[in-house]
């Protein structure tokens, strides 16, 4: 199989499973995205939504936030990750969409990896799902499945975008960076994965990378069922086995 057909059938395996995906994370326009992107770094998306609701209440835009310091937004944010730092980045992210932006977040990537606190990943995410831009977030979720499945050498994130652009149509690179994410999460797990009982990795999972997950705690091996207590196995005879001699009566 080649890997362009295994990118075909690996897209009829996630449509069937994710027909209709929507962002992880809640917001009411591209600021606020923008702000629970960044805090979802080292943060689970539950717990961003749980602690940008309050937050935005108080700070609705980027306006707002930039007339805080970072020990009065640390509160808001301080079960997140990181919070020190992250409340330092979104102060100084706000100040600038406020003094180069008009307070607007930019839909352009560049512009977007110029703000404190914005990397790739994050400004791929807000024009994908913010602006409906074509792009490809590439997370750990993205990166192990990449590797998993034989569409990319996974080495570095770089990597893993760009051959992933490759293998699949720009317009359905949107929605699949989130199919790709919930199915990591569900079926394609970083530990304790059962390749056998993945809808994708029981055939495009190469035996070496098996192998390799199995000596690093990462993925459990096929379990065969063991025999209940008091059975015993039929002896087989082989074929062509020449009959026992019976012993002479004495």
């Amino acid at each position: 199989m080649t890997k362009a057909e295994r990118a075909r059938r690996i897209l009829e395996i996630l449509d069937q499973h994710y027909p209709d995906v929507h962002a992880p994370l809640e917001h009411g326009d591209p600021f606020q995205l923008l702000v629970a992107v960044v805090l979802s770094a080292q943060c689970t998306d539950a717990r961003v939504n749980m602690v940008t609701p309050p937050l935005f209440a108080r700070v609705p835009d980027a306006a707002a936030m930039a007339a805080l310091t970072p020990n009065q937004l640390l509160p808001y944010i301080q079960t997140c990750g990181l919070a020190p730092g992250k409340a330092r980045n979104l102060v100084a992210m706000s100040k600038e969409l406020v003094a180069k932006h008009g307070g607007q977040v930019p839909p352009d990537t560049v512009a977007l990896e110029e703000l404190p606190g914005v990397g790739h990943k994050t400004a791929s995410v807000v024009l994908a799902q913010a602006f409906d831009i074509p792009a490809f977030p590439v997370d750990t979720h993205i990166h192990r499945l990449a590797g998993r499945w034989q569409l990319s050498r996974a080495r570095n994130v770089e990597e893993v975008e760009r051959d992933l652009k490759a293998l699949f149509p720009e317009d359905r690179w949107n929605t699949l960076h989130l199919q790709f994410i919930y199915f990591g999460r569900s079926h394609c797990t970083a530990k304790a994965h059962v390749p056998a009982d993945c809808p994708v990795c029981s055939w495009a999972m190469s035996k070496a990378r098996e192998r390799a997950e199995i000596r690093q705690g990462l993925s459990k091996p096929v379990r065969h069922k063991k025999r209940p207590r008091g059975t015993k196995s039929a002896k087989r005879t082989p074929k062509h086995a020449p009959a026992k001699r019976r012993r002479a009566k004495r």
